[in-house]
């Protein structure tokens, strides 16, 4: 349990935001679940988010970037970068606002080694995880 306190809150100091806005961290458990017999027009008009990070392994704390796009969602929706600790998703100090295109990139530093799932929310949407190993 000591372990995973000292992850947790590592891991708050693990991400930085240093493009566009920075806020505070804005929690989401994910997108619900599309009612039956949802059709295909109602699926193409749901917010929704991708997420690619710009490099699969990194340093403890050498800088990359998640990025991506939203659509159907409002430009200027602050989104947040979120990590995988134990089988919770826990929301870092990364978040910024998307721009009038819809994209994002959040420059992001980790000091956690090994293997770290992350996703963006923010806007009613979860991104795809992506993930990347801190050497």
């Amino acid at each position: 349990m000591d372990r995973f306190r000292r992850a947790s809150a590592a891991a708050l100091l693990t991400a930085v935001a240093l493009a566009g806005a920075v806020g505070g961290a804005v929690a989401s458990s994910g997108v619900p679940a599309p009612p039956s017999g949802a059709s295909a027009q109602d699926l193409a008009t749901r917010p929704a988010l991708s997420a690619h990070a710009t490099a699969r392994s990194v340093g403890a704390w050498e800088e990359f970037r998640v990025h991506g796009s939203a659509r159907n969602i409002t430009p200027g929706t602050p989104v947040t970068l979120q990590q995988k600790q134990g089988k919770r998703w826990v929301s870092l100090p990364a978040t910024m606002k998307t721009a009038r295109s819809g994209e994002y990139s959040l420059r992001v530093k980790l000091g956690i080694k090994g293997e770290n799932a992350l996703r963006i929310t923010g806007g009613g949407a979860v991104s795809p995880v992506v993930r990347t190993t801190v050497n």
